[in-house]
């Protein structure tokens, strides 16, 4: 087979001649690449590319043939239906009219892992039943609409949302494929749990990963995520972003550091993304709660707003 000039689905996509197409590409260090792209009728065949990609019809309506790696298939599309292509498979497919999708490209080598001990070995990535295959499941559409807007709400991905979300996501294409993950082995065990905790604390600043934490207790990452949320309540992600917004409290409170600067000191990128999450999470932006917790009083925020976050806390 011959071998492609690009590494990856996402430098195919954003370097080649298909980069007028881009809408959209938010890409963690290759651990999980989104894109979304709106095309013209025609010809959308690509290249092999060492990348499994879901891909999520965002219009429907228009009718797609080709071949993803599963055989010759020619169907009508659906809005928000799925289909999967194989790795290391050049693709073929022709579609009729204009068209918008949403893409994830798993990268072969930094799922292989975790696909293999998640599935006990009962998942590949050469036999899925699932290559061009159309299919829906509430599960992926939650998983990628809820990945999308976090990415949205951050600028992209960090490792541990990247990590988190593909391992979700992988564990409903296995179960659909007919090769279900591995069930759950209980929670962390109490020294475990408490070092993770710790690690997230001490770096509450840097883009720690799903397999950072996953490497501290002797687990695989896929085990960890389920075994950390049984334990704490919550996922790694969703507590990590709880105790940044905790210290970033804290220090709104207590210091006179600008905004920008407490943005960097929880890991954020800039002050931008932190009013988003705090927005998100608090119901105001990180001036107005400085001045809140500073001067309760202050007619620039309610007394019901105030009381309604500190209860929240």
């Amino acid at each position: 087979m011959k071998l492609s000039a690009y590494p990856s689905f996402s430098s195919w996509y954003h370097e080649g001649r298909q980069a007028s197409f881009v809408r959209a590409r938010k890409s963690p260090g290759g651990v999980l690449d989104l894109l979304e792209v709106a095309r013209p009728a025609g010809d959308m065949s690509r290249p092999a590319l060492p990348d499994i990609v879901l891909y999520q019809d965002m219009l429907g309506g228009s009718r797609v043939s080709g071949d993803l790696g599963g055989g010759h298939f020619d169907v009508i599309g659906k809005k928000g239906t799925f289909c999967l292509a194989a790795p290391d498979f050049a693709t073929s497919a022709v579609m009729e009219e204009s068209h918008q999708l949403r893409s994830l490209a798993f990268p072969r080598a930094q799922w292989h892992a975790v696909l293999e001990e998640a599935s006990d070995g009962t998942f590949s990535f050469d036999t899925s039943c699932l290559y061009g295959r159309m299919f829906d499941s509430p599960v992926l559409r939650s998983a990628v609409g809820k990945l999308w807007s976090l990415c949205d709400d951050e600028g992209g991905p960090s490792r541990l949302l990247a990590r988190a979300a593909g391992c979700e996501i992988l564990a409903e294409l296995s179960r659909l494929g007919g090769a279900p993950f591995a069930p759950a082995k209980g929670g962390l065990a109490p020294w475990a749990e408490r070092r993770c905790l710790e690690l997230m604390r001490a770096r509450l600043s840097e883009d720690i990963s799903l397999d950072d934490l996953a490497a501290e207790v002797q687990l695989s990452p896929f085990h960890f995520a389920r075994m950390f949320k049984q334990s704490v309540g919550v996922p790694p992600r969703l507590y990590l972003t709880l105790l940044r917004l905790e210290k970033a409290c804290d220090l709104l409170k207590h210091t006179d550091l600008p905004v920008t600067e407490i943005a960097s000191e929880v890991g954020y990128s800039s002050n931008q993304v932190l009013a988003r999450v705090f927005l998100k999470h608090r119901r105001m932006n990180p001036t107005d709660y400085r001045r809140a917790v500073r001067d309760p009083v202050r007619p620039s925020i309610s007394h019901r707003a105030f009381s309604s976050l500190e209860g929240r806390r």
